[in-house]
């Protein structure tokens, strides 16, 4: 029997994308960088993001969403966890439509009878003041930053903007498995032009409705499927006249489907898995599975 202190939670993926479903319901808890940090250390709770489930706090919202990367930093949006989220309430509450506020502001998820999960990820932010960015660029379909020597960048001139965090999308010709993101996602994360770091992706235009993507993500590192990410990169792709407005996008996980849409709206679309259930302390990040997972 699980303490009062304790909370319940799922072990979910979006994609391969890791995420724990925290239920905080009804309590005055957070979970803290340090239980993160515990929940992260353990490989069967390992994780990318946790969706923290809150009691609402704006009339017109089901429930507030806190979003903690798995170095217990805050992140602004998810669009995996959000879908992990959606589904998650479908299979509690035997509905379909939710709306939700996290730091990002007011999202809207939807799950299909397909079981394929939208959410609508807002809008995007393409002015540097509000991506941010530490210097000021007129233009930000390209900016100027790069990796490798100068006369020979390996990466250079990304796109950036915000999908409720920042994005910086790294074009390139070449297959995406090809370049080292792992060594260079650490230091472009933490570029000084960053000062809230991000989230950096090296995307690839196989067709203007196909997008190959991989994700470096801030606070989290390489991951199999970046929601937000998506959207950036297809954002990004029709400013930059790359790709249409509505695209496949391929990360390693598997693929999305992502729509700029008239009226500034950005959906991402894709499936959710739920994987085991559990209980644990957000104070300690002590955890418990459930008998009946």
């Amino acid at each position: 029997m699980c303490e009062l202190s304790d909370v319940p939670f799922l072990k979910m993926n979006g994609l391969g994308n890791q995420i724990i479903v925290a239920d905080l319901r009804g309590t005055n808890a957070r979970i803290a960088p340090e239980a993160a940090n515990a929940i992260n250390a353990r490989p069967e709770t390992r994780f990318d993001q946790i969706m923290a489930i809150h009691d609402p706090r704006t009339p017109g919202t089901i429930n507030y969403v806190d979003i903690i990367n798995s170095d217990g930093s805050r992140a602004q949006a998810c669009g995996n966890g959000m879908r992990c989220v959606v589904q998650a309430l479908t299979a509690e509450l035997g509905r379909q439509r939710f709306t939700f506020e996290t730091i990002a502001g007011i999202l809207f998820g939807e799950e299909a009878e397909d079981g394929q999960i939208t959410v609508d990820m807002g809008t995007p932010k393409f002015a540097w003041y509000e991506i941010p960015l530490n210097e000021e660029f007129a233009d930000t379909r390209y900016v100027e930053l790069q990796i490798g020597p100068i006369d020979a960048p390996v990466l250079h001139s990304p796109s950036v903007v915000s999908m409720g965090n920042p994005h910086a999308t790294f074009w390139v010709k070449d297959d995406v498995w090809s370049f080292a993101l792992d060594r260079f996602g650490p230091l472009l994360e933490n570029h000084p032009l960053f000062p809230e770091r991000a989230n950096i992706s090296i995307a690839q235009v196989a067709r203007p409705n196909h997008i190959v993507l991989r994700t470096w993500e801030r606070g989290a590192g390489l991951t199999q499927a970046c929601g937000t990410a998506a959207c950036a990169a297809l954002v990004n792709g029709a400013r930059t006249r790359r790709t249409a407005r509505k695209a496949t996008v391929t990360v390693p996980g598997g693929d999305l489907i992502v729509e700029w849409l008239d009226n500034d709206h950005v959906i991402l679309t894709g499936p959710a898995e739920f994987e085991w259930r559990g209980d644990l302390n957000p104070t300690t990040g002590a955890w418990t599975r459930s008998e009946a997972a």
